[in-house]
């Protein structure tokens, strides 16, 4: 049986003396617990310094928000995969509903990224979810199901539960 896994999403907060401090006390705190998982996901310009914080606990790991989908070029503001790895990142958000619903993404384009991450030999946290107004209309099932069909559209089995 695979052990529970927890992953805390920090979004755009925290500063990084206090990005240090949480990340710290977690792993203090988490130090002497080894069933389950757990990830924190800081903003990209903090994940060296929270990195450096874990760098002494193995029951903390540290997950990105989010990545593109090339390895390197002329794509300015994004994030690799080799560069998270560079960082000591092991996981990384995919299809996160602010990601969907207010930048823009597809279902194609999350996709993408989610191959892109199972590629490189990062684990990605493929996110799904409906609206409130999707799910008044009793659409949940069919719009979860469908970007779970999409968005591991050319993944196999194998590699989707590495």
């Amino acid at each position: 049986m695979r052990k529970p896994f927890i992953a805390a999403n920090w979004k755009m907060n925290t500063d990084s003396k206090y990005a240090v401090e949480l990340a710290s006390g977690l792993a203090n705190e988490i130090k002497d617990i080894d069933n389950v998982k757990v990830a924190v996901c800081p903003p990209f310009v903090y994940l060296q310094t929270v990195a450096s914080a874990l760098s002494h606990s193995s029951n903390v790991s540290l997950g990105a928000q989010d990545v593109y989908f090339e390895a390197n070029g002329a794509f300015t503001g994004e994030i690799s995969c080799e560069m998270l790895k560079d960082v000591c990142c092991g996981y990384v958000i995919t299809g996160h509903s602010e990601r969907r619903h207010v930048m823009g993404e597809t279902d194609e384009l999350i996709n993408k990224k989610t191959r892109a991450v199972l590629a490189a030999g990062l684990s990605p946290i493929f996110c799904i979810g409906e609206l409130l107004e999707q799910r008044e209309a009793g659409e949940t099932e069919k719009v979860c199901h469908e970007q779970i069909r999409k968005g591991f559209e050319g993944i196999s089995r194998e590699d989707a539960l590495k």
